[in-house]
């Protein structure tokens, strides 16, 4: 494993400064949930899924599972990417994993309940990046039309994994933003840590083999978030909403 030291030189030399972010109730507020499904959360359910019970990705789903239920309480638009694969269309380099049609692709179980809410909107994607996977035949993108539809100026991030899928979608949209390809309202994409987590793969599991990279999940997740922030991207460990300059 990744000694203790390291890792906290890693956070000495770049260090992470996170914030409580209050959320405005006179503008929208938009909540984007990233793969929490079974394939990346649930033990056992894949390839890619944890082997044993994990307590950042635990964390993660009962914060997220948190926040999903204040948004929804206040009607605010949600987007849920749902990582979704065709057997014949690998991505490398990891193998097979959350196809089409299985468990593994959908919602971890206490999320579920999502798939029934009127504001929540729900994408299957085949990539990484959901900004990308939201694009359709035409030229259009479900995202970018969701985000205009529902005049949202913040948008708060969440999910698995936070170095790959939840980093290519921040560094996506917040691109798409600075062009102007999302109107004039978006503002502010924030990442709420707490509700982000990421896998853990030590070196010792990789020695014997080149298909698979080490991955330590407390380094890999400060350094996602830390390269979300040097996008543009706020870091945040605490949200409130804020009415009447009261926290909610």
């Amino acid at each position: 494993m990744v000694l203790q030291t390291t890792i906290d030189l890693l956070k000495s030399e770049i260090p992470l400064h996170q914030e409580t972010i209050n959320l405005s109730e006179d503008s929208v507020t938009g909540l984007v949930l990233v793969d929490i499904i079974n394939g990346f959360c649930t033990v056992g359910a894949g390839n890619l899924a944890p082997r044993e019970p994990n307590t950042q990705i635990c964390e993660m789903i009962n914060e997220s599972t948190r926040v999903a239920r204040l948004f929804c309480e206040k009607k605010l638009p949600i987007m849920v990417f749902l990582d979704s694969h065709h057997p014949n269309k690998p991505e490398d380099p990891y193998p097979p994993h959350c196809i089409v049609g299985t468990d593994e692709s959908n919602l971890v179980p206490a999320l579920r309940w999502l798939e029934e809410e009127e504001n929540v909107t729900i994408r299957r994607k085949d990539c990484f990046d959901g900004y990308f996977g939201s694009m359709e035949a035409d030229g259009s993108n479900v995202f970018v039309d969701w985000v205009k539809q529902n005049h949202i100026k913040t948008l708060v991030v969440g999910g698995v994994c936070t170095d790959i899928c939840v980093l290519d979608f921040v560094c996506s949209t917040i691109s798409a933003r600075n062009r102007g390809f999302l109107g004039p309202l978006l503002q502010d994409v924030v990442v709420y840590s707490t509700a982000c987590a990421t896998f853990h793969i030590p070196p010792r599991v990789t020695t014997n083999t080149k298909q698979v990279l080490p991955h330590p999940q407390e380094f890999m997740h400060h350094v996602g978030l830390y390269m979300a922030k040097e996008r543009g991207a706020k870091i945040a460990n605490e949200l409130s909403f804020v009415a009447a300059g009261k926290a909610i």
